[in-house]
């Protein structure tokens, strides 16, 4: 049985790796994505795998991003150390939901109940899959509230969003900066993929307001945007490339 496993931190993904082999020795790795864009390309390149171990937070976004953009012809187990997403993964369909760290019986339990699906099941699952997203749509305009107002923003407008100390903010063309009560998963869920580029955990960048990239000794990237930062945003070398794409789309 052929398995793609989707996970960003590297200990989590060794650990899920070898406890998945002991497991089930006929299970063969095929494939390794860390986020988003990983996830999506590797599944239009390569032939689909029998199954898949989806971590949830993923470094450029919330998992559920992938069914928007992407066919998944393939039954999911997701993986996660939050609880809070149970519901939004049976929304996909998900096989099965196991929470971090993940422990060895319950890994068994939901292999053995993805091998006990029949062929028509599995068929049934897939349709199902195919016919359910996650994200409501990109949108175009924002409303922001501010003091006793809301403020209509169009998104090109948008430079950044950032978050620090569990607060986020957005940043105008005009280097305006508003508060804005969400988290950056949740607004990177509702954003053009084409448009917008999760960096890392604190910033969303928008395409057209890259000025220049400085590329680092250890291949990282520095992203200088067309107005100041409350910091410098690197992009890790693990997904310069996906980040160096999506600026040529």
């Amino acid at each position: 049985m052929n398995v793609l496993i989707v996970e960003d931190e590297t200990i989590a993904y060794e650990y899920l790796s070898e406890l998945v082999v002991r497991v089930d020795p006929d299970i063969r790795i095929v494939g390794a994505t860390e986020s988003i864009t990983q996830t999506v390309k590797w599944l239009r390149t390569h032939t689909a795998p029998d199954l898949i171990f989806m971590d949830i937070h993923l470094s450029d976004g919330l998992a559920f991003s992938v069914f928007d953009v992407a066919e998944v012809e393939t039954p999911v187990i997701f993986t996660t150390a939050y609880d809070e997403y149970a519901i939004d993964a049976f929304k996909v369909n998900s096989i099965d939901y196991l929470l971090k760290p993940v422990e060895e019986a319950a890994l068994r339990q939901a292999i053995a109940k993805f091998r006990k699906l029949t062929v028509m099941e599995r068929t049934r699952y897939l349709e199902q899959q195919a016919r359910t997203g996650y994200s409501g749509g990109v949108v175009e305009r924002l409303l922001i509230p501010y003091r006793d107002t809301l403020i209509p923003v169009q998104t090109e407008q948008i430079v950044y969003f950032y978050t620090s100390d569990h607060q986020t903010v957005l940043c105008l063309a005009d280097g305006t900066t508003y508060p804005y009560n969400k988290t950056l998963d949740s607004i990177y869920q509702t954003l053009s993929p084409n448009r917008f580029f999760r960096a890392n955990k604190q910033f969303i960048v928008s395409k057209v307001h890259v000025k220049n990239i400085t590329v680092w000794f250890d291949r990282r990237l520095l992203v200088n945007l067309t107005v100041d930062t409350p910091e410098r945003i690197y992009i890790s070398k693990n997904r310069a490339p996906d980040f160096k794409e999506w600026l040529m789309m």
